[in-house]
């Protein structure tokens, strides 16, 4: 299988990481092929040691052994209730984390049996059963693999990773072709959630239904007026109501089937569904957010709120992947009333700014909406903004570039809302980063390690064009966009003014290079 350029930057980055961090993380969205590069990693790392891959439902175990195997052409050992690794001779294990967290069985490995450890769907490693077993291998190097979280996401698995060593995230993969175009609409129909309580960080599952349980009828109808030449699934809270919603599809003259853990035709449903055209809707109460595949799903329609984007993003993930003849994935949003708590809605897959995330809300109001369009235009409203306050700070005199001055003259937006998440992010930026900084003309008081790293790497990128001295010199004077001209502009220009004797009064008021 030939890699694709983002899976071989990954794979790299991941290599090069692991001489720095012991624990590293890979972010990669649904559908952008997480299970290729963790099988390459593990091949490679393979020929050094065992290598155990780890994961928590049968659907994922057999996929990361299928996956591996294709692409290989090697077999991997199990560690499952019925199976044992001990003994082996294969260098890869999958394994279940329900059997490898139980007393005898773990005891049978030694504390450096595995040189390599890597956990799917990462973001569940925090729980007690994950974390018995990685403390068992203090001396494996791990990575995480998990799709596009937010900042909190982030923090909350800084706690145990020690850095990202690689991240891809969904706008760049729909930007690049390897993942479907987003729509969005919201429809006008308001859902209270006031009274709905917060229960391990995320709504109550029995609240949610019984808030939901009256708007079902309704939401029928709207699915059947705007999804009914798409393939839909729908995830909702509870087993029962999912039942329940499906009749009312089936009211509405779809054809829609429910699926659940316990259902004796769950492998006839899926395969039902996989064949199934337009107007064809699949209910399930949670079943299907991970381990389940089928590309031709255009439409997900999300009843069960929830605060973790994690989750909100793995539910989107269904219906994100490229498919013959697919358009594009739409996403029925509804006004979910919640005054105390934020939940997910589709303006925060592409965007963690909150300003951008209301702009994008508004946008698709009863209208459907391109969701990277318009976050490109929620983008370029908060750019203006910005333009707009760097003008009343033109007059202020400086010779040391301030940090926060430098990303909103280049309006880079990703720098703007840079927030130190790792441990060694927080760290005093070291003495090389200090000159290179010193050197670049930046203002280093206050600046962290992470903010470092930032700095350095924009500068770089910015190779042949304005620095960021020539870019705080030209402001100063009064031109605009300095940012997007070359370093040979800005030096004539420069130039020009020094022979003017450091005064505009004599040049050309007007200048464009």
């Amino acid at each position: 299988m030939e890699l694709r350029p983002y899976q071989k930057e990954a794979i790299k980055a991941i290599k090069q990481g692991w001489n720095e961090h012991q624990k590293e993380l890979l972010v990669l969205p649904t559908g952008t092929g997480k299970t290729v590069v963790f099988s390459q990693i593990a091949h490679d790392e393979s020929k050094n040691g065992r290598v155990l891959i780890m994961a928590h439902r049968d659907e994922l175990i057999e996929q990361a052994r299928a996956k591996y195997t294709s692409l290989t052409g090697d077999s991997t050992a199990k560690e499952k209730a019925s199976d044992t690794c001990i003994g082996s001779s294969e260098r890869v294990v999958v394994g279940s984390v329900q059997t490898m967290q139980r007393d005898r069985r773990l005891s049978r490995f030694s504390h450096d049996y595995f040189d390599t450890i890597i956990v799917d769907e990462a973001h569940h490693c925090l729980s007690s059963g994950y974390q018995k077993v990685l403390k068992h291998f203090p001396y494996s190097k791990v990575l995480g693999v998990t799709a596009t979280p937010d900042r909190g996401d982030k923090k909350d698995l800084s706690k145990y990773f020690d850095n990202i060593a690689y991240e891809y995230n969904l706008k760049q993969a729909i930007k690049d072709g390897y993942l479907c175009d987003i729509k969005a609409r919201t429809i006008p129909l308001e859902i209270d959630m006031s009274d709905v309580k917060v229960r391990v960080g995320d709504f109550e599952v029995n609240q949610v239904a019984e808030t939901l349980q009256p708007y079902l009828p309704e939401i029928a109808r709207n699915i059947k007026e705007y999804a009914s030449d798409r393939k839909t699934v729908v995830f909702l809270p509870l087993v029962s109501i999912a039942k329940e919603f499906q009749a009312y599809l089936e009211e509405q003259g779809l054809e829609a089937r429910e699926v659940n853990g316990e259902s004796g035709d769950r492998k006839e449903t899926l395969e039902w569904f996989d064949k199934a055209g337009k107007g064809s809707v699949l209910c399930n109460a949670m079943l299907l957010t991970e381990g389940w595949d089928c590309p031709t799903v255009d439409c997900v329609v999300i009843l069960r709120p929830t605060k973790i984007r994690s989750l909100y993003v793995q539910m989107v993930g269904r219906g994100t992947r490229l498919a013959e003849g697919k358009k594009d994935l739409l996403l029925l949003d509804f006004l979910w009333l919640c005054q105390r708590h934020n939940l997910c809605r589709p303006s925060h897959l592409v965007t963690n700014n909150e300003e951008d995330q209301v702009r994008i809300a508004k946008a698709s109001d009863d209208e459907e909406i391109d969701l990277l369009g318009a976050e490109s235009d929620a983008v370029e409203a908060r750019k203006n903004a910005l333009a707009e306050a760097i003008a009343k700070n033109k007059k202020k005199k400086g010779k040391l570039v301030n940090p926060l001055d430098f990303f909103a003259e280049t309006r880079d937006m990703e720098l703007m809302d840079y927030e130190p998440i790792f441990k060694w992010e927080f760290d005093e930026p070291t003495e090389k980063q200090l000159k290179a900084l010193e050197n670049y003309g930046f203002n280093t008081d206050g600046i962290t390690k992470g903010l470092a790293c930032q700095l350095i790497s924009k500068v770089i990128e910015r190779s042949g064009l304005a620095t960021p001295k020539q870019i705080r010199t030209l402001s100063n004077f009064g031109y605009e966009n300095v940012a997007e001209w070359t370093f040979d502009e800005a030096s004539k220009r420069i130039s020009m003014i020094a022979a003017a004797g450091w005064s505009t009064y004599k040049l050309p008021k007007e200048y464009r290079p």
